[in-house]
């Protein structure tokens, strides 16, 4: 497999930051009341990882090692001030629905641990994808919780009428509690999967269900959690 298709599998699947590697979760809680909501999210927050990996790899031979996160927080900032800009200009209505998650997108750790992890350490066009492909998993997760959530709490999927006008909508989901039954259920669903993976023998090493090592001796935070297999490979 190409770099390039691997590092995309990589973030869509095996390193799921969602519904793997847990991460994000707070716009993933917030901002997922409904499916146009979720994929705005997932989309925006591609196009600053992507961007910032590749940024920030072009200039890891630059970067001090005693001020390499202050610049990649500088580095991240800058791009996400561009891109609330263009939103505010031309997707206004996006803009208002995630307001202050835009800006908080500068300290998500999906996009500092991938910079840390991954982009610090390789080539542009492999740390590029991978931006991509983190991205796209971060997209795929959100997008799934804002359908399920809109559905069963207002009877709609992207603002079109899907269950009968007679359906009752169940408005605890479109609220903070729905959020956390959504995800959990999305990820009982992958657990679920990976172990009928584990009784047909196939390997399932790569597919976690979050760190899933000892958080109290993590030396490098969300950056290590981020880079299982973002190193190594």
């Amino acid at each position: 497999m190409s770099t390039a298709m691997e590092r995309l599998w990589n973030g869509m699947v095996k390193e799921n930051p969602t519904f793997v590697l847990m991460l994000g979760m707070c716009p993933t809680l917030a901002v997922t009341t409904s499916a146009i909501n979720g994929i705005g999210m997932g989309l925006t927050t591609m196009v600053i990882l992507a961007l910032s990996n590749l940024m920030i790899s072009m200039l890891r031979k630059i970067i001090p090692d005693g001020v390499r996160v202050p610049a990649f927080i500088v580095v991240v900032a800058s791009f996400v001030t561009i891109v609330q800009f263009l939103l505010e200009a031309y997707i206004p209505s996006l803009n208002d629905s995630l307001g202050l998650y835009i800006p908080l997108i500068v300290v998500n750790c999906i996009i500092l641990g991938r910079a840390e992890a991954y982009a610090s350490k390789n080539p542009p066009a492999a740390s590029l994808f991978d931006g991509i492909g983190m991205g796209l998993g971060f997209t795929i997760g959100l997008t799934s919780i804002g359908i399920i959530r809109e559905l069963i709490g207002v009877g709609t999927i992207f603002g079109f009428q899907i269950l009968p006008e007679s359906y009752e909508p169940v408005s605890i989901f479109v609220m903070a509690p729905g959020a956390f039954f959504v995800l959990a259920f999305l990820t009982a669903v992958q657990n679920r999967v990976k172990m009928n993976l584990a009784k047909k023998g196939k390997d399932t090493s790569k597919i976690q269900s979050g760190c899933g090592g000892d958080c109290a001796v993590c030396a490098s935070g969300c950056g290590s959690m981020t880079g299982q297999g973002g190193t190594k490979e």
